[in-house]
């Protein structure tokens, strides 16, 4: 074998190499987890930060590695069909073709790509001087194949960005659960924090007929005696309505005012925020911040009072419930054997479908409580004893106020027994 021959085999190892240089990087840059990257830039290494100057021009990026790694590819073939040539003149064409197609996918394509799948911030952090330096060289080559692609976003008119929805977020927690990387109740935390800025007020609200207020000419007498009967720290005052709420009295307040001799509670009147029920709650909890208050009043269209969102109602959706020394602790679901559970009608809806399993995508629903639900379903104001089957499972309404559902017995099928119970067990530590 001659010295030219010798000179083109180099070569060709050279450019297999550049080949897997290129793919490695391609996959680790796609692959790398930022947040662990950013804490190595934060305790001094400079070749992290370099790593973050890079994914900050990562369509540029991209473009050098995809630019070097099909140069890379081309010569390396282009070499081996010479060399083959040379000893093989009439099948050397043919099967240089062959054999660097397999060499270029096994040693330039897969190999590498593999080999960084555990570790792609580490390889990042090796490569990203040399990727730099390629990047500037490439920078002529890089702004052409950028303009070409906005030239083709343009006449294909896919103007709007690629955007992770809430779904695909909510997907991503769940992989990081099932593969130890986060805690359940991290997870669940997450997963609030997600779906926080797609509840609204009417999702969270108290009815107006849960609504403990106290009118605005009652008695001191009076007004301590709805303090004590409900152990409330705040109550709602109204002027001859409940429809027509004026504010809020503290209950320090209202001791401190009946300690100094006061007869009304004119003087300790505090505002409230008047909202609508399609207000997000997470622009409610700002409002609530800015206004220095703890309660929101939900009108309906008629400007009558539907309900209240307390400060205490939104922080709730993010961390679960908050019980103080004062409340009474209100067991959701009560399971009374294998198959029958007792769900209070209070219960958000949706909470409930999950529990049980149930599915209810074939329709959708106005209501938010399992109360309100249960009126759907009968297509009447219930009495206790009336009873209804839906997804296999049978429904008895067991206590009712005469206006809506208090609590009602759940009989499920063993499919979706079996499966309440399995997840039951998995939270158990």
């Amino acid at each position: 074998m001659d010295s030219a021959s010798l000179v083109q085999i180099a070569a060709i190892l050279f450019c297999l190499a550049l080949s897997a240089f290129f793919s490695a990087s391609e996959a680790a840059f796609l692959s790398l987890t930022p947040a662990r990257v950013k804490a190595d830039a934060q305790r001094g290494n400079r070749r992290a930060s370099l790593v973050l100057s890079l994914l900050a021009q990562k369509d540029r990026l991209l473009s050098t590695i995809l630019l070097g790694d099909v140069a890379a590819n081309a010569v390396a073939a282009c070499l081996g069909v010479l060399l083959f040539s040379r000893y093989m003149p009439r099948f050397g064409a043919l099967a240089a073709a062959v054999l660097m197609t397999l060499v270029i996918l096994l040693v330039g394509e897969i190999s590498p790509k593999a080999a960084v799948e555990e570790s792609p911030e580490s390889f990042a952090i090796f490569a990203a001087p040399l990727l730099q330096s390629v990047t500037t060289i490439f920078t002529p080559l890089s702004f052409l194949a950028s303009c070409w692609k906005k030239l083709l976003l343009k006449l294909l008119r896919q103007t709007e960005e690629n955007k992770v929805t809430p779904e695909e977020l909510k997907l991503l927690v769940d992989e990081a659960q099932h593969e130890g990387e986060i805690d359940e109740r991290n997870g669940e935390l997450i997963i609030s924090a997600i779906e926080f800025n797609s509840m609204e007020a009417y999702d969270i609200l108290t009815p107006r007929v849960d609504i403990v207020a106290v009118e605005e000419n009652d008695s001191m007498d009076a007004v301590s005696m709805e303090f004590l009967s409900h152990s409330f720290s705040r109550l709602l005052v109204y002027r001859e309505t409940v429809d027509r709420i004026v504010g809020m009295i503290h209950e320090k307040d209202f001791y401190r005012a009946l300690h100094q001799g006061k007869t009304s509670i004119e003087s300790i009147l505090k505002k409230v925020v008047y909202i609508t029920g399609s207000m997000k709650i997470s622009d409610l909890l700002r409002l609530l911040q800015q206004t220095s208050t703890h309660v929101a009043v939900v009108v309906d269209e008629f400007g009558g009072t539907e309900g209240i969102v307390t400060m205490e109602d939104i922080l709730e959706q993010l961390v679960g419930d908050i019980w103080d020394e004062n409340d009474t602790v209100i067991q959701y679901f009560q399971k009374l054997d294998d198959k029958t559970y007792l769900v209070a009608g209070r219960t958000n809806l949706e909470e409930m479908f999950e529990e049980f399993h149930l599915n209810r995508a074939k329709a959708e629903y106005d209501s938010v409580t399992v109360s309100g639900w249960v009126m759907e379903q009968l297509g009447k104001i219930p009495a206790a004893g009336d009873r209804f089957t839906f997804e296999g499972a049978r429904f008895t309404v067991t206590q009712t106020d005469k206006r809506h559902v208090l609590q009602v017995q759940v009989k499920l099928p063993a499919t979706q027994e079996g499966a309440a119970d399995a997840e039951a067990a998995a939270s158990e530590p």
